[in-house]
């Protein structure tokens, strides 16, 4: 049996919101109702398959982001491939 480490403070993970929307993001810190996020991005369905785009448009993408566990239905440590395209959208880093 395979035991997966759950997600901690500076891991890239995946939300799933109540609306819907899925969210990939960095976890700066988990409150006791509030998950503080950096660079959230939306995952998007593209015509080479998916893609990530900003969560929001009106705010500055470096702003930290408190997402209401009350608005999130799921949340992960985001799958290897994802994360090092969030990797490299984010910082500009590829990732091998």
């Amino acid at each position: 049996m395979l035991i997966e480490t759950p997600y901690k403070e500076g891991d890239t993970i995946s939300l799933k919101l109540a609306s819907g929307e899925e969210i990939v993001a960095r976890l700066d810190k988990e409150e006791q109702d509030v998950l503080v996020l950096t660079k959230p991005l939306v995952l998007i369905a593209q015509g080479e398959g998916l893609g990530l785009a900003p969560f929001m448009f009106s705010v500055s993408p470096d702003s930290k982001f408190n997402m209401r566990l009350s608005a999130v239905s799921c949340i992960v440590k985001t799958e290897g491939e994802i994360a090092k395209q969030y990797t490299a959208q984010t910082t500009g880093i590829q990732m091998v």
